[in-house]
């Protein structure tokens, strides 16, 4: 019995010459977590990191089937669904998955927003944060078009008219996304490049970057919280905290797994250029709020066209979002900030209301 011991403290000692195993399981015992009665909002993070990893594993599965053509894509994620063996299920996981990360990321997002999770010295990390946000939704965006079937291809071309709106530099970004003037093959093949290469190398730099920081600031605690508690109760991240992480990712992944299973992803009719726009198009839910905006605003808002005032607007918002930890200076020195409480829940009443009314609209059509 003496000499497999031998051989595991060898290899851990070979190991941790190497890459210093010592130091990183010292670190994870000494990381702490705090614990009050808002701590289940940190588990969000680790939620989204574990359905990223999800979107990653099924993504290279579905890598191995896939040609990214006009005349190819659509019979590739066909022969996928219809002929390799739980091909259906690992397209159907890698689409959910995609919509719970980012349902996960913006309750995370407005979690730290309500939380004052942002104030000093964590501006770098809601930063990171709003990047990785803008990287998931643009994974979103490109992603959707990728089986070029026919919702896809005209949402596509919906959204890019859209961004064609922007003040100065709409038609050069139209034209750099579509690569051309038109959704076309060359569009399939672009919105591919950026889908499996360059949003990856940018979320793994911003994942990187986020992680590094939320472990050197530790996790924050909220203002109310902080300013009761003479003495915080904490738990050590492991096991305590990783154990309940795991719990909570098996939960998704069973959800994951019935999702799939009972409301598999679609095909639909392969994409058609000449044909008309089928009835009741739409963007992906997370994309509803804007989309929604942009039709309710009249034609012309003094003398300016309607589209590029909400194109505008949703800019400011972004810029606004994206500024909150240095906007909001109460909260910085430490004071009540009552207004950016209720600036958050306005923005999340908005959203929900205005998808809301965009899916009814739809299925009354």
């Amino acid at each position: 019995m003496a000499t497999p011991d031998r051989r595991q403290w060898g290899v851990w000692q070979w190991l941790d010459e190497r890459i210093g195993l010592a130091d990183l399981a010292k670190l994870a015992r000494k990381k702490e977590v705090p614990v009050h009665r808002h701590s289940i909002w940190y588990y969000l993070g680790g939620m989204t990191l574990f359905l990223l990893m999800v979107q990653v594993t099924t993504g290279i599965l579905l890598l191995l089937y896939y040609r990214p053509s006009a005349e190819e894509a659509y019979e590739s994620v066909q022969f996928l669904m219809a002929e390799v063996q739980f091909g259906w299920l690992i397209r159907s996981i890698h689409s959910w998955a995609a919509n719970l990360m980012i349902f996960t990321l913006f309750v995370h997002l407005f979690s730290v927003w309500l939380l004052k999770a942002y104030r000093p010295p964590r501006e770098l990390t809601w930063l990171s944060g709003m990047g990785l946000l803008g990287l998931a939704l643009g994974f979103g965006f490109t992603g959707y078009l990728l089986p070029w079937n026919e919702l896809a291809y005209f949402a596509t071309k919906v959204g890019t008219e859209i961004t064609g709106a922007v003040p100065v530099v709409g038609s050069f970004l139209g034209r750099l996304l579509r690569g051309g003037d038109e959704v076309t093959g060359a569009t399939l093949t672009r919105f591919y490049g950026i889908h499996v290469a360059i949003l990856p190398a940018l979320t793994v730099f911003l994942l990187g970057l986020h992680l590094f920081l939320v472990q050197r600031h530790g996790m924050s605690v909220p203002p109310n919280v902080e300013g009761h508690q003479a003495a915080r109760r904490v738990m050590p991240f492991v096991p305590n905290f990783l154990l309940r992480d795991l719990v909570g990712w098996l939960s998704a992944l069973a959800i994951l797994a019935a999702l799939a299973a009972y409301y598999p992803a679609e095909l639909g009719q392969k994409a058609d250029p000449f044909a008309s726009a089928p009835v009741g198009i739409k963007p992906e839910w997370y994309f509803m709020f804007m989309f929604k905006t942009l039709k309710y605003l009249p034609a012309s808002i003094l003398g300016i066209e309607g589209e590029i005032v909400g194109v505008i607007g949703f800019g400011l918002g972004g810029l606004f979002l994206l500024l909150v930890p240095f906007l909001d200076r109460r909260t910085a020195r430490g004071e009540p900030s009552h207004l950016f409480t209720m600036i958050g829940i306005m923005v999340i009443v908005y959203m929900i209301v205005l998808t809301y009314l965009g899916y009814t609209e739809v299925a009354t059509q």
